[in-house]
């Protein structure tokens, strides 16, 4: 019987799906949109994603994934068989072997979800790699030779700051702060300052549009809406990417806290070669205007976003895939198999 060879990023925000052959087949947004009164799915991915904020009360936008690990077990599983026969286009997932990307700080616990949910999808047999191996492996970083590589991965839920030689790595910090509390800290912030209040998508646009984490030459505005909480009602208003740089330092610092923690713990001999071959950045979080420089501020080391940060740890899936024999060792031994 034919097998496809599947590796995916399960992440808190999207969900990539490699397939050995063909590459990246899908991206989509890791929710779920639920009626609550048939317990039926509705829609998964893109189309749920819009319903987000909009629906009525008998329609629930989910989201299964929180800070990097499964929070609701059977939307998930849901998820994951919808989104892999879309990738698949009709082909049985029981003839699927899939490799799932963990953060490397989740306990056995979460790990044990993440194969379960994989096994009630359909697929098997199902096998774990640590998401910062995989994301370096994206990057383009050599993780098989005996010279230190930094990987800093800031995703959806989790950033995950890694040192890897040999196949291995040396010292990580796995923190639940990355995109989702970028935004809500935007949120938090705008309701502050102006007793506005504005839904999550509303702050990941003005993230996207004006976010920086760095003093930039000229200032960037943009004009939101939102609901006065003082009087209720609709209101505009303009705010600057300075005040989205001040909304973002306290969720940022946490990623430079973890970034210097991880450095640290790093032996003196893998610290020489991370001044040398510098610090590699990746996931949506690298995306955000100055995250560079920010890093480069605050270690003293040359930073680099790598090329197709969005794929990074999808394309490290597939690189396993392509060379399983070769990359065997990177698979923790008691998950290999379910």
């Amino acid at each position: 019987m034919f097998t496809r060879y599947i590796g995916i990023d399960l992440g808190t925000a999207n969900t990539l799906v490699f397939v050995r052959g063909k590459g990246i087949v899908m991206r989509e947004p890791s929710v779920v949109a639920v009626n609550t009164r048939t317990d039926s799915v509705c829609s998964v991915g893109k189309e749920a994603k819009e319903l987000i904020g909009r629906t009525p009360g008998s329609i629930v936008a989910v989201c299964p994934m929180k800070d990097g690990v499964i929070a609701d077990f059977d939307i998930a599983a849901t998820m994951l068989q919808a989104l892999l026969k879309k990738a698949l286009k009709g082909t049985v997932l029981t003839t699927a072997s899939l490799l799932i990307c963990v953060p490397s700080g989740v306990t056995a616990v979460e790990r044990r979800a993440v194969m379960e949910a994989a096994e009630k999808a359909g697929a098997r047999p199902i096998r774990l790699v640590q998401e910062p191996i995989a994301a370096a492996l994206g990057a383009g970083l050599s993780v098989l030779e005996p010279a230190g590589t930094m990987i800093v991965d800031i995703g959806g839920g989790v950033s995950e700051v890694a040192v890897i030689s040999m196949g291995g790595i040396v010292s990580s910090r796995s923190v639940r702060v990355a995109g989702d509390a970028f935004d809500m800290a935007i949120v938090n912030y705008i309701r502050r300052k102006y007793s506005l209040l504005i839904g999550e998508r509303t702050a990941e646009i003005i993230k996207l549009e004006i976010g920086t984490a760095f003093p930039e030459p000229h200032t960037a505005t943009m004009e939101i809406r939102g609901r006065n909480l003082l009087n209720g009602l609709p209101e505009n208003i303009t705010i600057t990417s300075d005040e989205v740089r001040e909304a973002l330092s306290e969720p940022l610092g946490r990623v430079i806290e973890a970034i210097h923690e991880t450095l640290a713990h790093t032996p003196p001999e893998l610290s020489a070669d991370i001044i040398e071959q510098g610090i590699t950045l990746c996931g949506g979080g690298a995306l955000l205007r100055g995250m560079d420089k920010l890093i480069n501020r605050e270690t003293g080391m040359p930073v680099y976003v790598a090329e197709y940060p969005l794929d990074c740890v999808a394309e490290g899936t597939g690189q396993i895939l392509k060379h399983m024999e070769q990359y065997e060792d990177l698979l923790a031994e008691e998950v290999k198999y379910y």
